[in-house]
């Protein structure tokens, strides 16, 4: 994977975890001096694969680099299915299948490194889908939050448009205008793209059937972006009531202004970036000033 880092500025190196036997690869940028005050799982959407959090055509859009300096650790995986695992899931795994790989694979991040406060899900399109679905499939382990760009749960095209096995697909929705993206960042890009597995193609339609379950069923919070020029989903007042309702927690939804789909490779990705981690300080704000929780039942003295 060393392909994916471009120049000498990026803090992030390659690393492989096992997941319950499936080997998924990624990148890892680790906080520098101490101990990580949270670690930031990055998670990218279709078609793509780790490096899209880790852009290093221009200083200071890369994830990686940036929560890595302020003190997190920042660890971006290939969703199963892509990178190291292709071979092994040829045709990839449906959203629920993905969800459990993905706690095997947290679960051996944990096992090795110290993850401060806890876990924090940055997530981009059809990677939104997943650290939904695995966010509603707690193991115990401490989620500490979602930021997911580039998702919602009403489609802005006809279905027939959406990317399929075959990798058509209207790819100008990836990007818009090519104004908002440093001009390296196609050619970059190319580097970064993977064919779509099967199962994820096939069940990509079945998303806004599927978002009412999964969110009902969340307890974290949640925030969404929707960049100026997203393309694929609908995020008007009627989206984003619908988008709303079946949470079983508070959801913000931002919009990026100059930005399009592919949020994490435009001009725009430093300011996203910040905006998540502002919203993971808030997450850990909200726990380190709840309230103590008091014991229930009767206190029983001796006699």
């Amino acid at each position: 994977m060393s392909h994916l880092l471009s120049t000498s500025t990026s803090r992030a190196h390659a690393i492989t975890l096992d997941a319950g036997g499936i080997t998924l690869s990624g990148l890892l940028a680790e906080a520098s001096p101490g101990p990580p005050r949270a670690v930031l799982v990055a998670i990218h959407g279709g078609g793509m694969r780790a490096g899209y959090f880790d852009s290093q055509v221009r200083p200071g859009l890369s994830l990686l680099t940036l929560g890595a300096g302020l003190g997190y650790t920042v660890l971006a995986l290939d969703r199963p299915g892509y990178g190291d695992s292709a071979a092994q899931l040829p045709r990839g795994q449906g959203l629920v299948e993905q969800a459990e790989t993905l706690h095997d694979a947290l679960a051996s991040f944990a096992a090795a490194h110290d993850t401060g406060a806890g876990l924090f899900l940055v997530a981009h399109s059809n990677g939104g889908k997943l650290a939904l679905a695995a966010a509603s499939r707690e193991r115990g382990r401490t989620l500490l939050g979602l930021d997911i760009s580039g998702l919602g749960n009403r489609l802005a095209v006809p279905m027939h448009q959406l990317p399929g096995v075959d990798g058509h697909g209207d790819w100008r929705r990836h990007w818009g205008p090519l104004r908002l993206y440093p001009p390296d960042a196609f050619r970059d890009g190319r580097r970064l793209i993977s064919p779509v597995p099967e199962t994820e193609a096939q069940e990509g339609p079945l998303w806004p059937h599927m978002y009412p379950e999964i969110a009902q069923r969340i307890r974290i919070p949640v925030r969404f972006t929707f960049a100026e020029q997203e393309q694929w989903w609908r995020f008007d007042e009627e989206a984003v009531a619908a988008l709303r309702q079946p949470l079983a927690t508070t959801a913000v939804i931002a919009h990026q202004p100059d930005a399009g789909h592919n949020l994490s490779l435009g001009w725009a990705a430093r300011t996203y970036h910040l905006k998540a981690l502002g919203f993971l300080e808030d997450c850990l704000l909200a726990r380190d000033a709840a309230p103590p929780v008091r014991p229930t039942g009767r206190l029983v003295t001796a006699p």
